[in-house]
């Protein structure tokens, strides 16, 4: 991939698979190049003019009455990214300081901030070296911008603070050093420009994407091997139900169901199709409405966050007209409420697992030994699994409390409403890891099922997930730690693993 930075089209899967590996493949058209130009152009005039502009010879916040003399303009940047560096937390993971770095190339190239080309070349040459500054994940309240974790960011650009570079975190200075790569000496506008905007709450939003979508597509699978394992009926994913309700989400899986179902050399349905049970319990016969729901919740937070991508966040904003206006770009309302959301909607997909993992392991509704293990009692077989889920399920419902219906005032009351984006991001990437591990339980429960309804066998696609999940896990035989079985399943997720075994035999598969 060679993407072409300030053209606005970045997306969360491009930036997410930029960001995977040091170097990214990008380019800087000459247009691009020219329109920095022509917005710094703007800066330079109010500085010449001696104007009193916000955010060019001012000071910040509740001190933007206090204007700043010409001579001291670099120091108020330099000052500015110092003093704002503050965060705490555990720190971000390289992947997602690259895709900052990265979205704060592309904004910048939008125009707008009107920051110089150097700027923008001392972000590439981090890039290209893959310096990254060490940036904690906590201190922001998402307006304003993200003040604290993007000053961190802006910090490394000026050769202050610790990088990460080589697999160790060593001090900028030593980084730029060896690389050759010269620090920048921010000039008027530029510090406020590099530390003021959403990019951080929208990249962990970006990466919130890739995992929902990950589970959104793996719980459709694993359901419907759930399904074969208690020997539920496929019926209740027919398409004379789905379309006379008008709810994309829910035709979308219920078609991936009757995909998944649509061989007929699946023994185990074959062996109950003429049985006495008329109705599955709901966390089976309404996969397609819950799970629908949540797909029609994703895809909503992946227009906000697409349309945050390639949005101006930063404040003042200049125009090519002569006019540099102050604003509320920097409000992260947007991605608090759409993360928000998200967390709720991916929470449900956990919560249906959990509750279809308890139908597996309950004798009295699968059919199957208690707790899907020969002789259970000697054995707990997937007893405490099934209780791990229900405490992840249970941890998602006071995760989901959500974030943006919050605000503190700061700044002396100037900036007296804030969104709480980046925790809203947090929390949801948090939620998403849970939800991973819990579909991990369910995919593991479910393959002990089927094996314990030999010699019948599943049908093709259903079976190859299974093979590849037994690669992962052996058959349970007898009691024994499932930890890193958990964790090797919730991985091949992350990865998308489900997905690519089925699209190789449903294309249409969404």
């Amino acid at each position: 991939m060679n993407f072409s930075l300030g053209e606005k089209n970045l997306t969360w899967e491009i930036l997410t698979s930029l960001s995977s590996c040091p170097n990214p493949k990008m380019q800087v058209s000459e247009s691009s190049w020219k329109r920095l130009d022509d917005f710094r152009i703007v800066v330079d005039k109010v500085i010449n003019s001696g104007d009193v502009v916000y955010g060019i010879n001012t000071g910040f916040g509740f001190l933007s009455d206090v204007k700043i003399e010409r001579e001291n303009l670099s120091k108020l940047q330099m000052n500015l990214i110092l003093s704002h560096a503050c965060g705490v937390g555990e720190l971000a993971s390289d992947e997602l300081v690259r895709a900052l770095l990265i979205l704060r190339a592309h904004t910048f190239l939008i125009g707008h901030s009107a920051v110089r080309r150097k700027t923008v070349e001392t972000i590439l040459e981090f890039l290209k070296h893959d310096i990254l500054p060490v940036v904690p994940m906590q201190g922001s309240v998402g307006a304003s911008g993200d003040l604290a974790p993007l000053s961190h960011l802006a910090m490394g650009l000026i050769g202050k603070g610790k990088v990460k570079f080589r697999g160790n975190i060593v001090t900028c200075a030593e980084a730029l050093k060896i690389t050759g790569v010269q620090p920048l000496v921010p000039e008027a506008k530029e510090g406020l420009s590099l530390i003021n905007g959403t990019q951080f709450m929208t990249v962990i939003a970006a990466f919130v994407l890739r995992d929902a979508r990950a589970i959104l597509r793996s719980a459709d699978i694993i359901s419907a091997l759930s399904l074969d394992a208690i020997r539920g009926t496929d019926l209740a994913y027919a398409e004379s139900i789905h379309e006379v309700r008008l709810q994309k989400g829910q035709r979308k899986v219920a078609a991936n169901l009757r995909h998944i179902f649509s061989k007929t050399d699946d023994q185990i349905r074959s062996s109950h199709l003429h049985c006495a049970k008329v109705q599955d319990p709901y966390s089976f016969r309404c996969i397609p409405q819950v799970h629908g729901a949540s797909r029609d919740a994703f895809d909503y937070c992946e227009i906000q966050v697409n349309n945050e991508l390639n949005s101006v966040t930063d404040n003042p904003l200049v125009f090519l007209d002569g006019t540099i206006v102050s604003g509320g770009n920097f409000h992260g309302q947007p991605i608090a409420i759409a993360m928000d959301f998200l967390a709720i909607a991916i929470s449900e997909i956990g919560s249906i697992s959990e509750r279809r993992i308890e139908k597996l392991t309950n004798p009295h509704m699968s059919g199957l030994p208690a707790f899907v293990i020969a002789d259970s009692g000697l054995n707990s077989g997937f007893m405490i699994p099934h209780v791990v889920a229900a405490s992840l399920a249970s941890e998602n419902k006071i995760l989901c409390h959500p974030a943006s219906v919050d605000s503190i005032p700061t700044s002396a009351d100037k900036e007296d409403h804030v969104s709480m984006g980046p925790i809203a991001a947090r929390k949801a990437k948090q939620v998403c890891q849970h939800v991973m591990d819990i579909l991990s339980i369910e995919c593991l429960t479910a393959a002990q099922g089927i094996d314990l309804l030999k010699p019948l066998n599943l049908g093709a696609i259903l079976g190859e997930v299974h093979r590849k999940v037994r690669s992962l896990s052996p058959e349970l035989t007898g009691d024994r730690s499932l930890y890193e079985d958990i964790r090797f399943v919730s991985s091949w997720i992350i990865d998308d693993g489900p997905y690519k075994i089925i699209i190789k035999h449903c294309p249409n598969f969404a």
